[in-house]
């Protein structure tokens, strides 16, 4: 007798199942570098593409497919017996007579075709639908999922940007510093939130120096190569103006205009770049200089600088030695900045999220009556151009503000001023303390940048660039460009790296060995070639 098949269920969701495979561990990953825009990558991907798309049909078809064979009356048997299952014959119709062939045969005029039964169609229709869904659920499905990790790299694309954290609230107006706390054993009395002179470059960052001064703000920390020399005097000349020196406690780093010092600079040149800083603030002496950006012992201990220091500490023209750091590093050098006990204070990376191991250092140095300064505390500043988070009721910097400060190891923390709210909104949040609003606020950034955001002290991909780019530095760079709104000093110091041949320009074409490095799933090399983009000089 004839029988009617179709493709088992067995053989349908083998070939669904493929299908997803396919596109989740073959196509997904292929996609890889064409989202980080390397040259030919789509190419490549089309031959894989081309299999998807021939086992998605392969699936509509096993759907669709309708067979007769003849089988005996024992039923079907045989080594393919499980790729078909009998269709249930439909019941006849008024009208139409049995065949000997077990069909249904329409009575019809002479001379006419037989009509064909259109519950059978609709049956053959419903499962090519069904399984067009499936098929197109399982490819795009398994190609999209590997891609979970571009969703917040995308979604930057075209994102409405305000141009600060919120609009300025009415209690934030006139706030000022609350707070004062002791940095270690300088015995100095320091505002809890203080002044980051980064951004301070011409005479609207003078106003709001000046108007921080007005507001409490005594600690200023500033930098040679802040601005190519213009930090160093627009804050002078806003200590002038005030007549506030003596209250000020001033901090700069051992560097020059282009850059830190080298740890076998001569005591000569050190003391020669620190003689300029002097001129620049228009002072005749600094609270403290850090050893800036350290990131080795070698350099921290170099004894060249500390005796370049103890000569300045002697003539009266320095009266504390610190160092900053926000490398991967940190953690060593920080403990034996703690061990030699030559340093005063230290200014580290700090915020929420940060694994254990640097709240730990910053409690050692504290039991060991170093001052704390913390800086970064904004995680990234992605708050400003984040989307899906231009609607918090309060300021996202007072919320993290307000998690460094309950740490009673941190003396001050830093951060940059360059906008007259910022007066407003970061010194708000002076003298207080973390709200249960606060975590929920910081928990949810953390989600939101989670695959964007290149965290300090952790390096783990450094190893994996064949060509040693400092990737971590070349995205703080891109950090001070894109989310620091500080595309000055980001193109500035990325210069030099273009200059001495590390910057990112041959991560285009290369096979990116540094895919899978990261902890954090961060796709490298699209936010290395994303960040040569903006940063290099047009």
């Amino acid at each position: 007798m004839r029988q009617t098949f179709r493709a088992s269920w067995t053989l349908r969701l083998t070939l669904l199942g493929a299908t997803a495979l396919f596109a989740a561990l073959v196509v997904g990953p292929s996609l890889n570098p064409v989202f980080e825009g390397v040259n030919g990558a789509g190419a490549a991907a089309l031959p894989k593409i081309a299999v998807l798309i021939a086992l998605a049909l392969l699936v509509i078809v096993a759907g669709a497919l309708r067979v007769q064979r003849t089988v005996d009356g024992l039923g079907d048997h045989g080594l393919t017996a499980w790729l078909r299952t009998p269709v249930a014959p439909l019941a006849p119709k008024p009208g139409t007579v049995e065949s000997r062939s077990g069909a249904a045969a329409t009575s019809s005029p002479a001379g006419q075709a037989t009509q064909p039964d259109r519950r059978s169609f609709l049956q053959t229709a419903g499962a090519v639908g069904a399984s067009t869904v499936a098929a197109t659920a399982a490819g795009v499905g398994g190609t999209i999922a590997p891609q979970s990790q571009w969703v917040p790299v995308l979604g930057e694309i075209g994102a409405p940007v305000p141009t600060l954290s919120e609009t300025a609230r009415p209690e934030w107006k006139g706030a000022r510093v609350k707070n004062y706390r002791r940095l270690g054993r300088t015995d100095a009395m320091v505002s809890d939130i203080s002044l980051g002179s980064g951004r301070i470059r011409d005479q609207d960052g003078k106003r709001v120096a000046i108007e921080a001064i007005r507001r409490g703000v005594n600690y200023f920390d500033t930098a040679p190569d802040y601005s190519h020399e213009s930090s160093e005097r627009i804050l002078g000349e806003a200590i002038q103006e005030t007549g506030n020196r003596e209250e000020m406690f001033l901090a700069t780093k051992f560097c020059t205009a282009d850059g830190h010092l080298p740890a076998n600079a001569s005591v000569a040149e050190i003391m020669t770049a620190v003689e300029g800083s002097l001129q620049r603030l228009q002072t005749d002496y600094v609270d403290l200089i850090h050893i800036h950006a350290c990131d080795n012992v070698d350099r921290l201990m170099a004894p060249t600088t500390h005796e370049a220091f103890d000569r300045l500490r002697e003539q009266g023209k320095a009266r504390f030695l610190g160092f900053s750091s926000h490398t991967p590093s940190l953690p060593q050098v920080a403990r034996a900045a703690i061990a030699s006990d030559r340093f005063d204070v230290m200014m580290l990376a700090y915020h929420w999220g940060l694994w254990p191991e640097i709240g730990e250092v910053m409690d050692q140095a504290h039991d060991r009556d170093i001052g704390v300064v913390a800086m970064k505390t904004l995680k990234g500043a992605k708050a400003t151009n984040l989307v899906g988070f231009e609607n918090e009721s309060k300021s996202f910097p007072q919320s993290a503000f307000r998690w460094v400060l309950d740490n009673p190891s941190v003396s001050c923390l830093v951060v940059s001023f360059s906008e007259d709210q910022h007066c407003d909104e970061y010194l708000y949040a002076s003298g207080q303390s973390t709200r249960p609003s606060d975590i929920a606020r910081l928990e949810k950034y953390d989600r939101l940048v989670s695959a964007d955001y290149c965290r300090p002290h952790c390096g783990d991909c450094l190893g994996s660039c064949p060509e040693g780019r400092p990737i971590d530095t070349i995205l703080r760079y891109d950090m001070y460009l894109a989310d620091y709104g500080d595309a000055v000093r980001g193109r500035e110091k990325y210069a030099r790296l273009v200059a001495a041949g590390l910057d990112a320009s041959s991560c285009a074409s290369c096979p990116a060995p540094c895919l899978g490095s990261c902890p954090h799933e961060l796709p490298i090399r699209a936010k290395m070639v994303r960040a040569h983009e903006r940063l290099i000089e047009v």
